[in-house]
């Protein structure tokens, strides 16, 4: 077996691992590299291997640097079956349209300024979409379900067994077994207690692991904290009449947020300001998470045992329309708006910030982790003006980090995940992480374990035996 790592490979974003086993060629993920544009873009559009020896993918989860290159690979050609789990697919739907509907805007936006500047003499190139509509359209019928807890022989000496990862509805970690050698990848895994999804699963013993290292330099606090901290924003931003910003992630995140502000408002903890989701995808996500309550933990259960919608209640209201978004700039606070993307690099949370990042009134909440370059990591930083469609703007607004609802487990919780299989390892490679983050995480691993641990580079491959 042999495997080479194109993405996620010391950074967080971009996930996609080859292997090469049983005379198949596969892919572990084919995420979106997220980063500074230029570099972004050029990275995605072009595969390091030849899309056409690809035979099959295997898909972890449908976060969009895990699943949101697909369609560039449709694009180029590929055929292929896409494995992964029924919510994950039913997620991949909404999200992959979405991500080519958002990337065919920002061209028409981009291609506008183009003219504009071309009118001042300056002649830039015209844009492109990474992909379009059709492009993800072409790439649904690929997709091939695969339940959680299940075995699926891929090919002749090929197989492959999910396990449920915990990290968002539908996902996955993957144990991969062909040449005598048994690989596990574990995708994202997520942390125990996490609202409406259940707990990571151990997994079978296996000679190699591939694992996330997103937070292995660090700790999360307790989730109980998450009610109390998000209960203080919002009572300190309405008590000055402001508006509360949040940008998230359309799928997981979205939905633990409303149904934490569902409980604090039965709780009267918080007062019953008008709740926005501002976003389709999110929207689109939401009814996907009302199909799926296989995937639900106990906490989620108990809404629908009692007759209620999880993702429903009378302070709340969905934004679908173009129209409807636009009408929130209007609106005196305070209240608080959800939109998406998670890390402020595309979609209706552009213009939310845009109009209220400089209001010191107003609170722009951060519920996750923000990738280098991006413009969230910006603000969390602490930039005192930020580019917000190639403008600055001066952020006076104030600035909330909400880390603990992470779908990410951190290093303790990564250490303890792994420790059913630590004994029979051979090597431990880390992806999905800074490269600070793997570098602590592999000091605990080989003290803790005394496995060897590898940071792998992008386009470094390792003969698996």
């Amino acid at each position: 077996m042999k495997l080479t790592f194109w993405g996620a490979a010391r950074t967080v974003t971009g996930s996609m691992h080859h292997v090469e086993a049983a005379g198949k060629r596969l892919l572990l993920d084919c995420g979106l590299y997220q980063g500074r544009r230029a570099e972004a873009f050029d990275r995605n559009r072009h595969f390091p291997f030849p899309v056409s020896s690809i035979d099959h993918v295997i898909l972890s989860h449908a976060h969009i640097d895990h699943s949101g290159n697909l369609p560039t690979l449709v694009r180029n050609g590929y055929r292929g079956p896409i494995h992964t789990s029924p919510a994950t697919i039913d997620l991949c739907l909404a999200m992959l349209a979405d991500s080519a509907f958002l990337q065919e805007k920002d061209v028409e936006f981009c291609n506008r300024r183009r003219d504009q500047r071309r009118r001042i003499g300056r002649d830039d190139s015209e844009c492109t979409p990474l992909y379009t509509i059709d492009d993800a359209e072409k790439t649904f019928p690929l997709f091939e379900a695969v339940p959680l807890d299940a075995d699926k022989q891929v090919a002749e000496g090929l197989r492959y067994r999910t396990y449920d990862a915990g990290h968002m509805l539908g996902s996955t970690a993957i144990e991969l077994e062909a040449d005598g050698v048994r690989l596990a990848f574990s995708g994202d895994v997520g942390r125990p207690g996490l609202p409406i999804i259940r707990d990571p699963e151990k997994l079978d013993p296996v000679n190699y692991l591939i694992m996330e290292s997103t937070y292995g330099d660090r700790f999360h606090r307790k989730l109980e904290h998450v009610a109390e901290k998000l209960a203080d924003v919002v009572n300190r931003t309405a008590g000055r009449g402001g508006k509360i910003i949040v940008p998230s992630f359309a799928v997981g995140r979205t939905q633990q947020l409303v149904l934490v502000l569902h409980e604090l408002i039965d709780a009267n903890r918080i007062p019953p300001i008008p709740i926005f989701v501002d976003s389709p995808l999110a929207v689109n996500a939401t009814e996907v998470f009302r199909k799926h309550p296989e995937c639900y933990d106990e906490e989620a259960r108990k809404f629908l045992t009692e007759g209620e919608d999880p993702f429903g209640f009378y302070r709340l209201k969905y934004v679908r329309e173009v129209s409807d978004s636009k009408a929130l700039n209007d609106l005196h606070g305070p209240f608080l708006v959800i939109s998406a993307s998670g890390m402020c690099e595309a979609g209706r949370i552009l213009h939310h910030l845009r109009n209220n990042i400089s209001d010191p009134r107003n609170t722009v909440l951060i519920t996750g982790f923000q990738a280098e370059h991006t413009l969230g990591r910006k603000i969390l930083d602490g930039w005192q003006e930020v580019p917000i469609f190639g403008e600055p703007v001066t952020v006076r607004a104030e600035v909330v980090s909400l880390d603990e609802l992470s779908g990410h487990a951190d290093q303790r919780e990564l250490i303890e995940w792994m420790r059913p299989i630590a004994h029979g390892l051979k090597k431990v490679f880390l992806v999905h992480g800074e490269v600070h983050s793997a570098e602590v995480l592999a000091q605990v691993i080989t003290k803790e374990y005394g496995i060897e641990v590898t940071i792998p580079a992008r386009g470094e491959s390792f003969e698996l035996k």
